[in-house]
């Protein structure tokens, strides 16, 4: 890929991060399932970190035309630890509805594109520090994915997602 076919990437990876942030930053002020709200607002807040490095790197680009010496690839993701607490301190919360449902269903679908956008540039990067850009993009686009996966399956059957994750059974007696 040529340094013009990058710029033209990273500006599609740009709108489609800002995008993503602002539905998900919507849906977070929309919902009244405390899960559901924090798992949108933390998928929002690394959506905002994806999308400062993003500019930070077509700037870059712009001037030098190649792949900038000493980029750092490292962005923190929220999503997992926001996962993690909110399963520790779980209530029921039988808030969500078909908005909900939805909503999570969409973000899985451009979540998977995101995925696959990125694994896609990782594949045509020649310089290292590029592919492993890009792969570290696409890893934490399918993160985000597979959380709203887990988060689908709490808004279909909270009361069964509970027992899974905190590790209740019924024994019958």
């Amino acid at each position: 890929m040529d340094g013009k076919e990058k710029l033209e990437a990273l500006a599609l990876a740009l709108t489609n991060e800002e995008k993503e942030r602002d539905f998900y930053l919507a849906h977070a002020k929309r919902t009244k399932d405390a899960l559901g709200r924090q798992m949108f607002e933390s998928i929002a807040a690394d959506e905002s970190e994806h999308y400062k490095r993003l500019v930070e790197l077509h700037k870059k680009l712009e001037v030098r035309n190649k792949w900038p010496d000493g980029f750092s690839i490292e962005i923190p993701t929220r999503v997992t630890e926001a996962l993690g607490r909110l399963v520790k301190e779980a209530t029921l919360s039988p808030e969500s509805d078909d908005d909900d449902i939805a909503a999570v269903k969409a973000a899985i679908d451009f979540e998977h594109k995101g995925e696959n956008f990125y694994e896609m540039l990782a594949g045509q990067a020649k310089d290292k520090a590029e592919k492993r850009f890009f792969t570290l993009l696409a890893s934490m686009e399918r993160e985000h994915r597979l959380s709203l996966e887990d988060t689908l399956e709490y808004f279909i059957d909270p009361e069964e997602w509970m027992e899974r994750k905190e590790g209740r059974h019924l024994d019958g007696a």
